[in-house]
């Protein structure tokens, strides 16, 4: 979906309403990758003799259940998902909940009961998903999660590096503001994503001696919409503010609209978190104030954990975590670079390239 001729207000907010997920689908191909710079994958055909289940010439049922957000972030990470669960010939079932913690307890409880042989866990609040991912347990079905903090043992957990992720923002943060800078911070507690960064964040702050002048911050299903008016009222209130820190995307373009209506984009400086096709639109805008962000490649990410899946299935993953190594992205770099989405950010940056992690020989991996 281009945005190019569009306002970078009006480009924002698409980004925010335009790329909801359904309910509950059931995968088919990986066409899924929309029209903005981030084609479908294709496959690196396997060269390995399949191992059971995958050798028995029969689908593998595995139920994806979702937590997503609004955003094309959410979106790509299920199309490469999507991508790698087709050229495994898995059955992928995706359900949806969409920031209704309720509705994933019963989606989860739903997959538990769909004859699924495994279940991934895309985010989500433990506490009401934790006796749902235990009853799959303990029912022998393989759970693997991602950024989703659980004390089960017989869970595999796959996470981004968020403390490396935070770490290499707030460098550039602390490069662009010097010390005893007055700054502002937008986050929620509560995700364990986001609980992460904000540890590192708070080190931070400690050590440069910044003046953390207000906290704002909520997620929602329009999560960058609704943070603008509390990103404006902050600012209001605080115009001394030098820089915002806003860990994760959609909040960092709730910020960055705040900002431009202030008419302070030349003065307040905006540091965000996660890489998506919408957010290169955002951060290479003219004169936009997001300064840098960190991220991972989502499809590379989606893929990844369909492949640990994969492992774990046929009794392969030789560990419980699998984490997936993040990078910093400035706003300098993406403009100097002239690159306007992923395809051409995974050219520039090769350390986005997950393809050596959980994998095999007999494994198709996606290639991104």
């Amino acid at each position: 979906m281009s945005r190019s001729r569009l306002p970078l207000a009006a480009a924002s907010l698409v980004s925010l309403t335009a790329l909801v997920a359904t309910g509950c689908s059931q995968s088919s191909s990986a066409s899924d990758a929309k029209n903005s710079g981030d084609t479908p994958a294709s496959a690196k055909a396997a060269t390995g003799k399949k191992p059971a289940p995958f050798d028995q010439g029969k689908k593998i049922k595995v139920a994806l259940v979702r937590q997503s957000g609004a955003g094309d972030y959410f979106e790509q990470w299920g199309s490469g998902a999507k991508a790698q669960a087709k050229a495994l010939g898995i059955d992928l079932t995706v359900y949806d909940a969409q920031a209704d913690n309720a509705k994933q307890a019963t989606d989860l409880s739903a997959a538990i009961n769909s004859g699924a042989e495994a279940i991934i866990v895309d985010h989500g609040f433990p506490s009401t998903i934790q006796p749902e991912i235990d009853k799959a347990v303990k029912k022998g079905i393989k759970v693997v999660v991602y950024d989703v903090e659980t004390k089960n043992p017989g869970v595999v957990s796959t996470k981004q590096d968020d403390a490396g992720m935070a770490n290499a923002v707030l460098d550039v943060m602390t490069k662009e503001l010097g010390k005893k800078a007055e700054i502002g911070y937008v986050n929620v507690a509560g995700y364990a994503a986001l609980d992460k960064r904000d540890t590192v964040w708070r080190k931070r702050v400690t050590e440069n001696g910044w003046k953390q002048s207000f906290k704002v911050g909520k997620v929602t299903d329009s999560t960058a919409t609704d943070n603008v008016p509390l990103v404006s009222a902050a600012l209001t209130q605080h115009s001394g503010v030098a820089g915002i820190f806003a860990p994760y995307d959609e909040l960092a373009k709730g910020t960055v609209l705040a900002v431009q209506n202030k008419k302070l984009a030349g003065k307040v400086k905006v540091f965000g978190a996660d890489v998506s096709n919408a957010d290169i639109q955002v951060i290479t805008a003219k004169n936009s104030p997001w300064t840098a962000t960190a991220g991972t490649d989502p499809s590379a990410v989606g893929a990844a954990v369909v492949r640990t899946t994969a492992l774990e299935l046929a009794g392969q993953l030789k560990t419980k975590s699998v984490e997936f190594p993040a990078v910093a992205i400035t706003r300098d770099f993406l403009v100097s670079k002239k690159i306007q989405n992923l395809n051409q950010l995974r050219a520039a940056l090769p350390a986005l390239n997950l393809s050596k992690v959980s994998t095999a020989d007999w494994i198709p991996n996606v290639a991104h």
